[in-house]
């Protein structure tokens, strides 16, 4: 029986377990900023719940500080503590089903508050802290009620926020595959053509094109939810523009500025390429002496920003703007890479069009994590 390599098998265990975070419905409450927030939340708790006690002091307030600082110094244990049992159970609660992770989590969080209430219990009547001392019974259930239900909302709000963020994604995906039928028959056709033109004056040239044209193909069957590193996304595109340079011949001119990108970093596939078809589509093909595409890439402050640069069709002149010339094939494209870009980075993603000085400028900026080494 043979065994992985251990690169191989590391890997295939991260994307296993990102596979099980992913379908799982309660937040990592290992991580620093959901930790923070129960923190904040029962906090508030603490202050609702002094606030919806009844004042049994008329002296002024001093008591009430003091109780409010017992409360959330009781609710602060059973939050954090809780906070901590659910991270140390993640592991497992991820490979049970639905239903029994809510239950044990719930179970848990119930056996956290009866526990520490409990100890706090104790350690108030050893140390004189509460006076008078409330009944053990009372102070338990009462402290066990509040619990049931606070958990039973917070797991229920988890669950319901988790299914929304699923139909959120599984729509948003569903209208992104589009793209990747996005090589049109046309652009098969014609690189089919210009395949069997070179077929007999220049093989060699047509084995070329043939294999830019399968990896034109493999890219676009992939998985669009992988993401692929920056040079992968640049040299996908420098196939496809191969191949229109062969079937444009002198009509079709590509100027490259890159600055500073940083090569091995993820992005999403199909963000670049898409919006370089179109140029050639929209601003090339239409013109009688062909133009020139300019794309410019340029990494900044955590931000990556890839630009597209087309010649307006000579009709464009009279139509102030030039994405209605055809507006099925460029609409769909430009809305399919704006939907993928906010599905992967929300609000901080931007898709930018313009016209200026007889160009069509196409740009998307979006920010970048775990940037590679190995800069232009």
């Amino acid at each position: 029986m043979s065994k992985l390599h251990p690169m191989t098998e590391t890997r295939a265990r991260s994307n296993s377990a990102a596979a099980l975070a992913e379908g799982f419905f309660l937040p990592n409450f290992c991580a620093i900023r959901l930790v923070f927030a129960v923190v904040v939340v029962a906090e508030l708790l603490a202050f609702i719940l002094v606030l919806a006690a009844p004042w049994t002091d008329s002296k002024g307030g001093g008591d009430k500080w003091s109780e409010l600082g017992l409360v959330s110094l009781f609710v602060q244990w059973v939050a954090l503590v809780s906070a901590g049992v659910l991270c140390a159970l993640r592991p497992w609660l991820m490979r049970m089903s639905t239903v029994a992770a809510t239950l044990v989590s719930y179970l848990s969080l119930l056996l956290v508050t009866v526990g520490i209430s409990e100890l706090t219990f104790r350690l108030a009547d050893r140390l004189d802290l509460l006076q008078p001392l409330p009944d053990h019974g009372g102070f338990l259930l009462r402290n066990l009620a509040i619990s049931a239900l606070l958990s039973g909302m917070v797991l229920r709000y988890f669950y319901v926020r988790h299914q929304w963020a699923q139909q959120v994604v599984a729509e948003a995906q569903a209208r992104v595959q589009a793209l990747q039928a996005r090589i049109r028959p046309h652009f098969l056709f014609n690189s089919l053509n210009t395949i069997a033109a070179l077929t007999a004056s220049n093989p060699r040239l047509a084995e070329d094109v043939v294999q830019d044209l399968a990896e034109l193909f493999r890219v676009t069957m992939r998985d669009m939810r992988e993401r692929v590193t920056l040079e992968q996304e640049l040299n996908f595109t420098r196939s496809y523009l191969r191949i229109e340079t062969q079937r444009l011949g002198d009509r079709l001119h590509v100027d490259w500025t890159l600055k500073n990108l940083p090569m091995q970093a993820p992005v999403p596939a199909l963000i670049l390429q898409p919006l370089v078809e179109n140029a050639v589509y929209h601003g090339i093909e239409p013109r009688a002496g062909g133009g020139r595409v300019h794309i410019l890439g340029t990494y900044n402050r955590g931000v990556l920003r890839l630009e597209v640069r087309n010649p307006l069709p000579e009709t464009a002149t009279a139509n102030p703007n030039p994405a209605r010339e055809h507006p099925n094939g460029n609409r769909m494209a430009l809305d399919n890479i704006r939907e993928r870009l906010q599905l992967a980075y929300g609000p901080e993603a931007r898709l930018e069009m313009d016209q200026r000085e007889g160009l069509y400028r196409v740009r998307v900026l979006f920010p970048l994590s775990d940037v590679g080494t190995t800069p232009t």
